[in-house]
């Protein structure tokens, strides 16, 4: 399957759910990533993920939360490319870097995690949905403070 640009508008639609995950992680909101990813099979280190209910509770477990209500986190996301298949303008496909910094309580800024996203986008009914999302960490720093053990 060939992969050619995609229209700069559905492009910014796509980019604006790409950004909207770091921001909804960063800020505590696992309910909002469920919602952001209801249609998603979403592939971490473990097994899929699929479905709101599931992805949700997958960050729930897994990400430490500090009083403030947020991991302390800012996932930076750069690189990004989006294509679409050449023969189906309603079905797209994102790439792009992750950085992930952490300030736990006491702590300096520090880089916790970095590498790629792998999308996969649909739309429907006018709008884009995120079909497939795969994380690659490449490096991996001092996650003590930010995941559950």
């Amino acid at each position: 399957m060939a992969r050619v640009p995609i229209d700069p508008a559905d492009g910014r639609e796509i980019e604006n759910l790409v950004v909207r995950y770091a921001e909804l992680v960063d800020d505590g909101d696992f309910a909002g990533v469920g919602e952001l990813l209801a249609e998603t099979t979403y592939q971490g280190s473990g097994e899929p993920l699929r479905g709101c209910a599931e992805i949700e509770q997958w960050f729930r477990d897994t990400l430490i939360v500090y009083p403030d209500g947020t991991p302390r986190t800012q996932h930076v996301t750069t690189n990004i490319a989006i294509e679409r298949d050449e023969h189906n303008a309603d079905e797209a496909f994102a790439r792009s870097y992750v950085t992930v910094l952490q300030a736990a309580p006491g702590d300096v800024p520090q880089i916790i995690a970095a590498g790629r996203y792998r999308d996969r986008f649909e739309r429907r009914d006018g709008t884009w949905q995120w079909l497939e999302r795969t994380v690659n960490i490449r490096l991996i720093g001092d996650l003590g403070k930010h995941l559950r053990q």
